[in-house]
């Protein structure tokens, strides 16, 4: 099994919990090329004091499209918060260890308001073409895959 970038951090790094968000539309998720780091992502951020995971996806996807949306209820377990995909670790430069929540949430439309951070947005089904982590694709696939919030188009 391999470790977890967890292990090979040194406790005296920086750790933030952070999330990412998953927008989708009709059969299609959003990423957006990261402009300081040059890759595709989904949009997402670090957590603010005293806001739970959930709040911070809303918020930053919010921030950083001007989009809101419905979260899917992705787990049969009692008190996991509407969709919740999964969570992955990653160093994020000096910014240290991300602990990082990933959701997904139904939107109802495609146009979005871009802020600062990104330089090019896509709406996709698949990474062809787009240079990203690995478990980017691997959370595009299961945000597509998970069910249909209430009240959603798709």
């Amino acid at each position: 099994m391999p470790s977890s970038p967890e292990a090979n951090t040194p406790a005296t790094q920086r750790r933030a919990y952070s999330v990412a968000v998953y927008p989708r539309h009709r059969g299609e998720a959003l990423l957006i090329l990261h402009r300081r780091l040059g890759v595709w992502l989904p949009p997402g951020g670090e957590c603010l004091p005293g806001e739970t995971p959930r709040e911070a996806a809303e918020r930053e996807l919010f921030e950083e499209t001007g989009l809101r949306g419905r979260f899917p209820p992705t787990s049969p377990f009692a008190g996991t918060p509407d969709g919740y995909l999964g969570y992955e670790e990653h160093i994020a430069g000096q910014k240290g260890l991300h602990m990082n929540f990933v959701f997904v949430v139904d939107v109802d439309t495609k146009e979005i308001t871009p802020n600062d951070e990104f330089s090019a947005w896509r709406w996709v089904t698949g990474m062809e073409g787009l240079e990203a982590p690995v478990n980017v694709g691997q959370f595009l696939a299961a945000a597509l895959a998970a069910p249909a919030s209430r009240g959603s188009a798709d």
